[in-house]
């Protein structure tokens, strides 16, 4: 008898709370099962509308994705969803007085048949769990960081060097990597990502389904007593990955050539 494999599936959850010193919540997150879209945005701290520019990035990245061709590939249409989101925070924040310098991060990840695209500017960060162990797959565009690849030593401030909405342009980093079945992927704020080590996000997603992920990784930055919105979504890869086209090899190519 023949053994059917299930179609390629995964779990998707977002969650979001305020935390424990912070009466309102300048976080955003959002998911999208049926396209595998993910976004957690993290409205910048001190600037005046940055829980309008959270929910603004957060809604136009799931909305302009939808409307983008399917043609254009999944990449390519999460890069312009991203850049769109950008454009519309920006012109807020140059058109309504209140909302002057609002912006945000975005992070934004989409599973499509086994393959990660993500999107990233700012200091929230996307984690990939495989095998026990975990990896920050985004940069964080922080002043301290940027000391840190650099080199330079000191005690730089934790500003942000590119955030979302802050100008017409943005500098987006690009992600893709093919997953494996088993993998989960971590989207996370610095609310949570600040007071939790890499190894303990990991031990509190592992084996975990991903709402349970979600809540328990924001139970634990709210005990350990952060003091910003801590944010957490979770995607874990439960289905068999589909098989990958085979790249064509020189001796292939060679035959297409010659038409053999």
């Amino acid at each position: 008898m023949t053994e059917l494999l299930p179609e390629f599936a995964f779990q998707m959850a977002a969650l979001s709370d305020a935390g424990t010193a912070r009466e309102r919540n300048e976080d955003c997150c959002a998911c999208a099962p049926e396209v595998g879209l993910v976004a957690v945005a993290d409205g910048v701290s001190g600037a005046r509308g940055g829980e309008t520019a959270s929910r603004m990035a957060v809604d136009a990245i799931l909305r302009v994705f939808r409307e983008q061709p399917g043609s254009l590939g999944t990449g390519r249409r999460l890069a312009r969803a991203a850049q769109q989101a950008n454009i519309e925070v920006h012109e807020l924040s140059l058109f309504v007085p209140e909302l002057r310098g609002m912006s945000t991060t975005l992070t934004a990840a989409i599973v499509d048949k086994g393959q990660l695209h993500a999107v990233h500017v700012g200091d929230s960060r996307l984690y990939l769990l495989r095998e026990g162990a975990i990896a920050q797959l985004s940069k964080d565009h922080t002043a301290a960081a940027e000391h840190v690849r650099l080199g330079v030593m000191g005690d730089p401030s934790s500003v942000l060097t590119r955030s979302l909405g802050r100008d017409l342009i943005c500098t987006l980093d690009r992600i893709s990597i093919p997953l494996l079945q088993g993998d989960a992927l971590l989207l996370c704020s610095d609310g949570l990502h600040r007071v939790l080590a890499d190894p303990e996000m990991e031990r509190l997603v592992r084996g975990a389904d991903a709402s349970l992920a979600c809540e328990t990784l924001i139970e634990a930055a709210n005990h350990r007593g952060t003091s910003d919105n801590v944010t957490a979504a979770v995607v874990r890869i439960t289905g068999p990955i589909p098989a990958r086209p085979r790249s064509p090899g020189l001796r292939d190519r060679f035959r297409q050539l010659v038409g053999i």
